[in-house]
């Protein structure tokens, strides 16, 4: 008997099946970390082109962002359907379906292409959205695509793809895993984990050779000093909690329309409500010399730095900003721009409490109010550390986390992602038929 094991231990080693389905995964895995590079480098060059437009010209936005925000949601809405939003609730609905057709459409690589250009033009007119999430539904596009040319429909595979997106667009491996597993994968497979753990590998070994090795915010050092500093744990994680679970509330209700004639009129004209939309943004961006633009990274950068200049307002303008640009429809994510919020909402919070520590709060309010909008607390706290290499605020971040994602339930406020998910299958379909563990 041991010597039968043994035998067939060295045949699936060996079998043709098993090393396909590993040349998918490792392959996909790279393919995903060098386009989500890629997508990472015209994004950031489009906003940086944009805000130099804008110091040149203060008022050309207030052509330039309606303009582009209106082009993006009708080419999306006539042309693109699947490439609204996100990305992530696409992604989980392609997991939720049983049907391979729907799969397809939901995570198609024309949708993926069209994802990633109409993201970078949201970007360069000064949407307040983010290149993160739609590197989710790219990834899990270019996983499903490769599934489909070896006829295999292996576990795990947009799992996969999803989750080397979050690792390749933060250079965050370890939350891109627990992404995977927290916010895609209710259904998560033991048996499928190393390949999922492989292809998140090698999406983040693409990224270092691309762009080396980097943290995303930069490394931060500054902790919580003594006792008198915890309070800001609570607030943090109290207020992230309300303004997060508000933010997602408002999101699913613009997304499923809103009741009386208002809600019809909008429903009825997506393009020219997405205009409006951006004549907002813009003003609202000329009323504060161009804060609220872009997904915020200068801005968190500058508040976990200790820098001045970052308005104590500025929670509130971004808050209003990135839910502007995100009700429109157009394809753009709000993981960046949540935690430009966040980050404005933990320097808010520290000006509350007698403290020097503002670079904590900081990260206190990223974690809180990240945790808030999507209810995945432990990918919250674990993002915010890798993206800062901060461990030794773990345990505050992990507990503001947590009163944001009980704070955020306690108000009924949805998990954002998988509420938008509804829209694309039959309710059903989602709230009770998660996928198993032979799809994807």
């Amino acid at each position: 008997m041991p010597n039968a094991v043994v035998r067939r231990g060295r045949n699936l080693w060996v079998a043709p099946h098993i090393w396909r389905r590993r040349l998918v995964f490792w392959g996909g895995g790279l393919l995903v970390g060098v386009v989500a590079v890629l997508f990472a480098w015209a994004a950031d060059g489009a906003s940086h082109l944009f805000m130099q437009v804008v110091r040149e010209h203060p008022l050309l936005p207030l052509a330039l962002t309606p303009g582009g925000l209106a082009f993006s949601a009708w080419v999306a809405t006539r042309y693109f359907p699947m490439a609204g939003g996100s990305g992530i609730p696409q992604a989980i609905a392609a997991r939720a379906t049983r049907v391979q057709l729907r799969r397809n459409q939901l995570v198609s690589i024309r949708s993926a292409i069209a994802k990633m250009i109409l993201t970078v033009l949201a970007l360069g007119v000064g949407a307040s959205v983010g290149r993160e999430g739609p590197s989710v539904q790219v990834g899990a596009a270019i996983m499903n695509r490769l599934g489909g040319l070896v006829g295999d429909r292996m576990p795990g595979l947009l799992l996969a793809g999803g989750a080397a997106g979050v690792a390749a667009a933060f250079n965050t491996p370890l939350a891109g895993l627990v992404f995977a597993i927290e916010e895609m994968g209710r259904a998560f497979q033991v048996r499928s984990a190393h390949y999922v753990l492989s292809a998140v590998l090698l999406a983040g070994m693409s990224s270092l050779a691309l762009q080396g090795d980097y943290t995303y915010f930069g490394n931060t050092h500054q902790v919580l000093d003594g006792w008198q500093d915890w309070p800001l744990v609570l607030i943090c994680g109290v207020a992230g909690g309300l303004a997060g679970g508000t933010f997602s509330r408002l999101m699913v209700a613009f997304a499923y329309g809103l009741p009386g004639r208002i809600g019809g009129l909008i429903k009825r004209n997506p393009v020219w409500f997405a205009g409006l939309c951006g004549l907002l943004l813009a003003v609202l961006g000329l009323a504060t010399d161009g804060a609220t633009y872009g997904t915020g990274y200068e801005q968190s950068k500058a508040l976990l730095d200790g820098e001045q200049g970052v308005s104590p307002f500025y929670f509130a303008w971004k808050f209003f900003a990135t839910l502007l640009s995100s009700v429109t429809g157009v394809p753009g994510g709000i993981f960046s721009p949540s935690l430009a919020v966040g980050a404005g909402l933990g320097a808010l919070a520290a000006t509350l409490v007698p403290t020097t520590a503002t670079g904590a709060a900081v990260l206190l309010g990223m974690a809180g109010y990240f945790a808030g909008v999507v209810q995945a607390p432990i990918t919250a706290f674990v993002i915010v550390l890798e993206m800062t290499a901060n461990h030794s605020m773990a345990a505050p971040v992990m507990m503001a986390s947590l009163i944001g994602f009980s704070v955020s339930r306690m108000i009924g406020a949805p998990a954002v992602y998988h509420a938008l998910a509804h829209r694309y299958l039959p309710r059903p379909a989602v709230a009770t038929a998660p996928a198993k563990p032979d799809e994807a």
